[in-house]
């Protein structure tokens, strides 16, 4: 007889897939959210197989914030091109210019922040009512909080306490005007679930993830790698480090590992025995325990 047992990844891929064509079926005009990151991909080609032959019957979104890795705008560009997606950019520095937000300033200045009133300005300006974002529960505790269709007030805004139940795997897509949605198709997926899937579909992916010698800066405890947005200040000591970033963010504030992992074999080892979530690099996350949960109140992915 057959073998029908489903392994895990097949369960979660399961999952995903019919989380994207409810909210495709619920909503008139969804769109997925994508950073260039390894969650956003595999969101992305998970909205392929959902809806093959056809392409996925909603675009792309990149809210740039313009310090981004010269190795993710590359990836976005090249992927955009060879799946035939529709790609739109939102640009955080045209969101400076215009004076819709305030540029910090200051040593741990990051445009990260900014991020939210350019995505929300961006539903509002091409008429997404729901987008789907790579968000995953074990990466943070706010995000823990989430369910998979997560309702926003008309002022984008998110409220823990205001989540609908999601009994049985019914999603409630009911919204009043000006209201809108995040869905999290990867909700139940770990960081080792996704390097796992990353495999078995042999999934393409940024050089930035694999191991490389990189000139870096330490700042503020975290390794940053130089780059067009990332100089070295006085009196920081530029030094050559074998790195990988286990997370794709604001150049600024994403930190990089130490790491010799340059095959995904290698970084499912490393991960497996990893003792901190991917996040713990991210500067921005380290400004106050609820760093996160109080931009998702304001409108962050």
């Amino acid at each position: 007889m057959p073998d029908y047992h489903l392994s895990q990844l097949d369960l979660l891929e399961a999952e995903a897939i019919y989380v994207l064509r409810e909210g495709a079926a619920q909503f008139q005009r969804p769109v997925l959210l994508f950073s260039g990151g390894k969650d956003s991909i595999v969101l992305t080609h998970l909205a392929c197989k959902a809806f093959w032959p056809e392409k996925p019957p909603f675009p792309l979104l990149h809210v740039d914030t313009g310090h981004n890795f010269p190795e993710t705008l590359e990836y976005r560009d090249e992927m955009v091109q060879r799946l035939g997606l529709r790609l739109f950019v939102a640009s955080v520095e045209e969101s400076i210019r215009t004076g819709r937000v305030r540029e910090e300033t200051g040593a741990n200045a990051s445009r990260n922040r900014l991020q939210s009133v350019t995505l929300l300005d961006a539903l509002a300006k091409w008429g997404f009512d729901a987008a789907f974002g790579g968000a995953r529960r074990d990466e943070e505790k706010a995000r823990a909080k989430e369910r998979f269709f997560s309702h926003r007030d008309e002022f984008g805004q998110w409220d823990p306490k205001n989540q609908r139940p999601e009994l049985w795997n019914l999603y409630s897509g009911r919204m009043a005007p000006g209201e809108h949605f995040r869905i999290f198709p990867l909700s139940n997926w770990t960081e080792l679930d996704i390097w796992s899937y990353i495999k078995r579909e042999e999934i393409a992916l940024p050089s930035l993830y694999f191991a490389h010698e990189r000139d870096t800066v330490v700042r503020g405890g975290v390794i940053l790698g130089l780059c067009q947005s990332v100089q070295p200040r006085p009196g920081e000591v530029v030094t050559r480090r074998t790195v990988r970033f286990r997370t794709m963010g604001d150049a600024p504030i994403t930190g990089a590992v130490q790491s010799t992992a340059a095959t995904i074999d290698a970084i499912l080892a490393e991960t497996a025995a990893a003792r901190t979530t991917e996040r713990g690099g991210r500067a921005d996350d380290l400004r106050s325990d609820t760093s996160m949960e109080d931009r998702k109140k304001e409108g962050y992915f």
